[in-house]
């Protein structure tokens, strides 16, 4: 069940940005689709979790909470639904993966956090790749608009970063409530937020019509990439372990980069392959350790040991 559940979440995850850039480019104000999916799937889950008496609703009102919606909601995906109407879902996938690659270096650089050898090549050889995506702007005629979609993305995953180091305090601190509960909190803050982005910036944008592509993009947003996906991954870290779930990180962007070529005819070039290849091994590499402590712990329990 295990296995079945994170192939599942690794399957939406890949495919969530295939759905965004369907939705943007049908029409949807990115701001405002993406305020309304996150604020709706929160609201949601944020009610069950009430109802079912494992949160109460002072929850919402904590700073900490607004907090986590600005870096891990609003400030990474303004930046990428606004990117996405520039950029292949795919490489939009791709540049999402160097996450833990920003986190390493705001702990290295920012927090004076001493890191591994391992974990510093790693890191240069996901910078490489990004650099390596990159490339035709400077190579071919491709819209400057490209090449800030790919930096916005990049902007959107140092949000994220903050936000993910930030949500290990936050979880300590409010370790006797729901991971989902916390989620589902941090998801209305940010929607909320990109809701009033949307009413300042996309004012003139309202009047787009909903047809069968949006809605289907934005249905499949809430239910699956925001609710079902979200919650796959919480279930995950408490049958498992913190770092299994995280290594959807390695999967779908591969899965996306298919799903955009078979499903929407997007453009796949060597340089896109090289890059992909490169981040996800820097990513790899930067979560060696963690990864390799996670198999030992399997082993060892496999063996009847006990921690």
């Amino acid at each position: 069940m295990v296995f079945v559940n994170y192939l599942f979440m690794c399957l939406i995850f890949g495919t969530t940005f295939l759905a965004i850039k369907i939705g943007v480019d049908s029409g949807l104000p990115p701001f405002f689709s993406a305020g309304l999916r996150f604020f709706i799937a929160g609201l949601i889950l944020f009610l069950i979790m009430i109802v079912t008496k494992k949160t109460q609703v002072r929850l919402f009102f904590h700073k900490e909470m607004f907090l986590t919606g600005v870096c891990l909601t609003f400030g990474t995906f303004a930046t990428l639904y606004w990117a996405e109407q520039y950029v292949t879902s795919g490489v939009a996938a791709i540049l999402s993966a160097t996450g833990p690659i920003m986190i390493l270096l705001i702990q290295n650089v920012i927090l004076k956090e001493k890191g591994n050898r391992l974990s510093y090549i790693g890191c240069l050889l996901g910078i490489s790749g990004v650099i390596f995506l990159i490339l035709p702007i400077f190579t071919v005629e491709i819209s400057p608009f490209w090449a800030i979609g790919c930096v916005a993305i990049i902007i959107g995953e140092i949000f994220y970063a903050t936000g993910t180091i930030y949500t290990k305090k936050v979880i300590t601190k409010f370790q006797h409530t729901s991971p989902i509960a916390l989620n589902a909190v941090q998801m209305m803050h940010g929607g909320m937020l990109l809701l009033l982005l949307s009413l300042v910036i996309e004012r003139g944008q309202y009047d787009f019509t909903m047809n069968l592509a949006s809605a289907s993009s934005f249905l499949y947003l809430v239910v699956f990439g925001s609710m079902i996906g979200h919650t796959l991954f919480y279930w995950l870290v408490a049958r498992t372990n913190p770092v299994f779930p995280s290594t959807w990180l390695f999967i779908s962007p591969v899965i996306a980069v298919l799903v955009g070529v078979v499903f929407y005819q997007e453009y796949l070039s060597w340089v896109t392959v090289v890059g992909t290849v490169t981040i996800i091994t820097g990513t790899i590499i930067v979560n060696f350790n963690a990864l390799q402590s996670m198999w030992k712990k399997k082993l060892v329990l496999k063996r009847g040991f006990k921690y």
